[in-house]
Parts: C-alpha cells; sequence; structure tokens
C-alpha cells in the first residue's frame, strides 16, 4: 500500500507540474505566437489563460500596442568628427500582421527592422553631411526624413509594422566644438531677433504710412464732397434765375403784346371813327363845352384853317407811319383847336 501511495504521489506531482507548464497567460495588448520542436505554428492567441502541450510547446507574447524603442549611441561620422546620437521610436505591430512578421523576422523583428535600419539610416545621413548641417542646419529634417525612409522600408518588408514617431536627439559633440555653435546659435538667434525687430518697425512705418494715406483720401474726399455741394447748389441757384428771368420775360413780353394789341385795336378804332360826321360832332360837343367868347370878323376862318391844316397833316401821313402816339396827338390838337373856337352869332 505504501508503494502505491508513493507512485500515486509521484503521478499526481507529475500531473500538477504538467498542468502548470500547460496553464499560460497573454497580457493585454499582447498576442501570444506558438513554437512546436522549433517549428512556428499558425495557431495564435488572444489575451487571457491557454493551455498548450507541456515541454513540447513554448510560446511567446507579441506586444501590439504602441510600444516605445530607444536606440542609443549611433555613431555619427562627419568630416569633422565621430559622435553619439539617441533615438526614441513609437512602433506598433497590427494584429493581422504579427503571424507574417513573427515568421520572417521572429519575435525579435525590432532589431532586424528597426535597430539595424536606424543605424545605417543615421551612419549614412552624417557621412554625407557636414558636422554644422547634422547639428544645426539640417537637424529639424532628422526626425521627418528618418520616418519616412523606415517606413517606407517596412511597408515592402514587414506590412503591418507602422512607425508611429521618430525623435533623433542632438549629437554628443566634443565640448570645444559645442560651444563654438552654442555661440553660433546665439549670434544667430540674435541675427533673428534684430531681422524681426527691424521687420516690426517698418510694419508700424507702413501701417503709419497707410493711416496718413487713408487720412488724406478722407480729406479729398470731404472736400470733393463740399465743392460737389457748393457747385450744386450754384447749378440750382442758376436754374432759379434762369427759370425767373424766363418768367419775367414772358410776363414783360405778354405785357407788351397786350398794350401791342389794345394800341392796334385804339388805332383801327380811331380809324373807323375818324369821319367828317365824327369831326363835326367832335367840333359841336368842343364848342359847347367852352366858356369863351371872342369877337371879330376872323375869328370863324382862324379856326376853321387851322382845323383844316391839322386834318390835312394827318391824311398826308402814309398808314404805315399812323401810329397810336401820332392818332393820340393828332386828336390832342383838335381838341385844343376845338375849344379855343369862339362861339359868335
Amino acid at each position: 500500500m505504501a508503494q502505491w501511495g508513493a507512485i500515486f504521489s509521484i503521478i499526481a506531482a507529475l500531473g500538477g507540474a504538467a498542468l502548470l507548464a500547460s496553464v499560460h497567460k497573454i497580457d493585454e495588448g499582447h498576442t501570444g505566437v506558438y513554437y512546436r520542436g522549433g517549428a512556428l505554428l499558425t495557431t495564435t492567441s488572444s489575451p487571457g489563460f491557454h493551455l498548450m502541450l507541456p515541454f513540447i510547446t513554448t510560446y511567446k507574447s507579441v506586444q501590439t500596442t504602441i510600444q516605445t524603442d530607444e536606440v542609443k549611441n549611433v555613431p555619427c561620422g562627419t568630416s569633422v568628427c565621430v559622435c553619439s546620437m539617441f533615438t526614441v521610436l513609437s512602433a506598433f505591430v497590427s494584429l493581422s500582421a504579427v503571424f507574417d512578421i513573427v515568421r520572417n523576422f521572429t519575435a525579435d523583428y525590432d532589431k532586424a527592422l528597426i535597430f539595424n535600419k536606424v543605424h545605417h539610416e543615421l551612419n549614412q545621413f552624417c557621412s554625407v553631411h557636414s558636422l554644422q548641417e547634422v547639428y544645426i542646419g539640417l537637424f529639424d529634417q532628422i526626425d521627418e526624413n528618418l520616418k519616412l525612409t523606415l517606413q517606407e522600408d517596412l511597408t515592402n518588408m514587414a506590412p503591418g509594422l507602422i512607425i508611429q514617431a521618430v525623435r533623433v536627439t542632438k549629437p554628443n559633440i566634443p565640448e570645444s566644438i559645442r560651444r563654438n555653435y552654442e555661440l553660433m546659435e546665439s549670434e544667430k538667434t540674435k541675427l533673428l531677433i534684430s531681422q524681426q525687430t527691424q521687420k516690426v518697425v517698418e510694419k508700424e512705418a507702413e501701417t503709419e504710412r497707410i493711416k496718413a494715406v487713408i487720412e488724406a483720401e478722407k480729406v479729398a474726399q470731404v472736400a470733393e464732397i463740399k465743392f460737389g455741394q457748393k457747385v450744386m447748389e450754384k447749378e440750382t441757384e442758376k436754374r432759379i434765375s434762369q427759370i425767373e428771368d424766363g418768367a419775367f420775360l414772358a410776363r414783360e413780353k405778354a405785357r407788351a403784346d397786350a398794350e401791342f394789341y389794345t394800341a392796334q385795336r385804339v388805332a383801327e378804332a380811331n380809324k373807323i371813327k375818324l369821319t367828317p360826321e365824327y369831326l363835326q360832332l367832335m367840333k359841336y360837343k368842343a364848342i359847347a363845352a367852352n366858356s369863351k367868347i371872342y369877337f371879330g370878323n376872323d375869328i370863324p376862318q382862324m379856326f376853321g384853317s387851322s382845323l383844316a391844316h391839322i386834318v390835312a397833316d394827318w391824311q398826308v401821313l402814309p398808314l404805315a407811319q399812323r401810329s397810336s402816339a401820332d392818332q393820340g396827338l393828332y386828336f390832342s390838337n383838335i381838341s385844343e383847336s376845338l375849344l379855343e373856337i369862339t362861339l359868335y352869332f
């Protein structure tokens, strides 16, 4: 019985050891890949606890989230000196590409695809550029150029491995050279500050000039508007004066036409009335209205000859020259002559 108990104890111990060897855990953000007899199995596992054949199958956990790799002391040889650089990369592997990348480059794919490639690209960059370009002139372009170069090669060699960011630090150069470059950077900064200050001053001067131009244009526009208003006022006054002059001229013309028409009608009426019978009537009226009495034998002949002379002068005058003024003068002479006739019996 004791032997059987020992055998069962050994079997239980072996079973427990086998169970412990078969159970394994895959962390979140990782994918498990399996090897059996050194051959990579096509089976992959997600995060959690899994079982495998103990002592025959082994596994490795491959990170599929963003991981940061540091490439230290990368030699950078220029024409002046040999310096070292420090590079930090952030990369991740897609789940669908884990099996192909591990099969082609093993689980330590980052050494072959990232570390060695970074060394090669930085050495090549340093060999074709001077220390001044590496340290100052082209340093701001190293990160982006290295990222693009690595991603282009990875896209061809290991699709699914993506470089998210690359950061290259300043190379470690001898202290004397570093101080010279720092002094150069300081002078360059001062130059940039002076240039920016000059640009600010020029910009302020340009702003003042633009303000002055705008103010002058505003004054000119105001003056032009006022001048236009004055011109319009003068034109309005001129038009009003023309209208008033036209109205006055029309009134004067109408009055002159009326006076001419009245005189013309009076002349025509007088022409019609100038008959011997009418003259005889006027003679009698004048005699009847005269209060003076003259005595003598030649008085009738004197007034008769005077009146006959006035009538003869009027009849000799052409019709075209018998104006209203002449007619008035004619009848006035007749009236005066008639008024001076002496009544005699």
